[in-house]
């Protein structure tokens, strides 16, 4: 098949399955699933995949700059990419691929160094970015959703929204009255015009909190606006500041894209101990809003995750008792993911210390710029600044009573001066490792850098668990 075929064959596969797609949505629609709102919403957004697909590109060559090796296929069994290298010509939609980037502004030089004459630096991470691009949510998926997860939660917002109204203006069990009728009523038929629906419950005679009731219902967000995925876009990092480099990076080059932010490699509050980042934005035109997901995470940590998604999808279908025990164990896995991911960034902190750390002083005294003048680049994806002052006072403290000494600099250093190397190690920790949810675990403490690591990171702990 010429290459010019496989071209029209794949415009005909995308248009066929755009016709697929739209045909599901109106079946929906027919048997009452959906309402004509939240037809017309998927309308838009499984329809024209070609031109939706483009953009998507568009966006992350934007963000990225030219792909720095040859793209790849997607294999979704392996969850790799496949060894047979391809042309830009070549990309169709309803295809994934895998496309290894480098920033244009490289952020393991810009973020964490900056270059200067007899400074050499050998850690063993880089700024590459590996990209699964424009993966589709599959519009059943998208279906369950909206008319699941998404509804109930629609449903309890809009309940206690009016609730909350009505309570403010007549008697709070009035409030719970017309709560309990609107769960009742939303319950029995799929509705997403809020409104309208709870003004007809409450009937005539509530005027004067009409006003109020409607301005406060327009601002919950209809099931179908909670599908903020249809578009997906993985990135892999090697460290947790370069995703948030990337991330702010994003939000200064196209902040009235940006939907929501969430950052999640702090988190050890949600259930299966999952960490990344995730960035939804708007490519879409002419006031029409086309959702895409942008999922950051660390390299490490992902190959932890692929070898969970089937126990995910279980744990998904299926809640109950069982369910809680497949919960706990992806938690488990995971965290031994963390834990290979923070055991690297002790590593690093070590090679910083060994190689180069005395440097940050010594290199001032030339009248040159520091290797790590600026590092960690600040970034407002970061622990409470209160918890850091107090953990910098606690070294402080170490530092004063010697339990943190360096031994091995080419010449001797006063307490200040070595106060600002573990500072700078610290803040090192602090960013670019994540917390654990075993308090018991630790690196071994058989170097200055795991010694350190483990100071900082169990008063991380301490604070959590206050």
């Amino acid at each position: 098949m010429s290459g010019q075929d496989t071209g029209e064959f794949a415009i005909t596969k995308t248009l066929d399955n755009d016709a697929k797609n739209l045909a599901v949505i109106q079946r929906a629609l027919a048997d009452g699933k959906i309402d004509a709102d939240t037809s017309e919403y998927l309308t838009r957004l499984y329809s024209d995949s070609i031109t939706q697909f483009r953009e998507v590109f568009h966006v992350l060559g934007k963000c990225f700059g030219a792909p720095k090796a040859g793209v790849m296929e997607y294999d979704y069994d392996t969850d790799s990419g496949l060894p047979k290298h391809i042309n830009i010509s070549d990309i169709f939609p309803l295809r994934p691929y895998l496309v290894q980037h480098r920033l244009d502004a490289d952020p393991m030089r810009n973020q964490f160094f900056t270059t200067g004459a007899g400074h050499k630096i050998d850690l063993f991470v880089s700024s590459i970015v590996s990209v699964i691009v424009a993966a589709q949510k599959k519009v059943e998926r998208a279906l369950e959703k909206i008319t699941g997860k998404y509804y109930r939660d629609y449903i309890s917002d809009v309940a206690k929204t009016a609730e909350t109204v009505i309570a403010s203006h007549e008697r709070a069990a009035s409030g719970r009255a017309i709560a309990d009728k609107i769960r009742t009523e939303f319950s029995n038929k799929f509705i997403t015009r809020a409104a309208e629906t709870v003004l007809g419950i409450i009937g005539p005679g509530h005027e004067r909190i009409a006003a109020d009731l409607v301005r406060a219902l327009d601002c919950v967000p209809t099931p179908y606006q909670r599908l903020q995925d249809v578009w997906r876009v993985k990135c892999l990092f090697d460290l947790v500041p370069q995703a948030r480099t990337f991330i702010e990076r994003i939000r200064d080059m196209m902040p009235d894209r940006i939907i929501s932010i969430r950052d999640k490699f702090y988190d050890m509050e949600n259930p299966r101990n999952y960490r990344d980042a995730k960035l939804i934005i708007d490519i879409g035109h002419n006031g029409v809003v086309m959702p895409m997901e942008i999922i950051c995470q660390v390299r490490t940590f992902f190959e932890y995750e692929r070898k969970t998604h089937v126990y995910y999808e279980k744990s998904r279908k299926t809640k109950n008792a069982k369910s809680e025990q497949i919960e706990q164990k992806l938690a488990e896995f995971m965290e031994d993911g963390i834990r290979e991911y923070n055991e690297m960034i002790c590593e690093c902190a070590g090679d910083l210390f060994e190689r180069v750390g005395w440097n940050i002083l010594y290199g001032r005294e030339k009248k040159e710029i520091s290797l790590f003048e600026g590092f960690p680049k600040p970034c407002s994806m970061y622990y409470p600044q209160k918890m850091v002052d107090k953990i910098m006072d606690k070294l402080d403290n170490a530092i004063e009573n010697e339990v943190f000494h360096i031994t091995d600099a080419p010449a001797k250093l006063d307490q200040s001066q070595e106060s600002e190397i573990f500072h700078f190690i610290a803040r090192f920790i602090l960013v670019s490792a994540m917390p654990y949810m075993n308090a018991s675990w630790s690196v071994s403490s058989d170097t200055m850098s795991g010694k350190l690591f483990n100071f900082v990171m169990k008063e991380v702990q301490r604070y959590y668990k206050k």
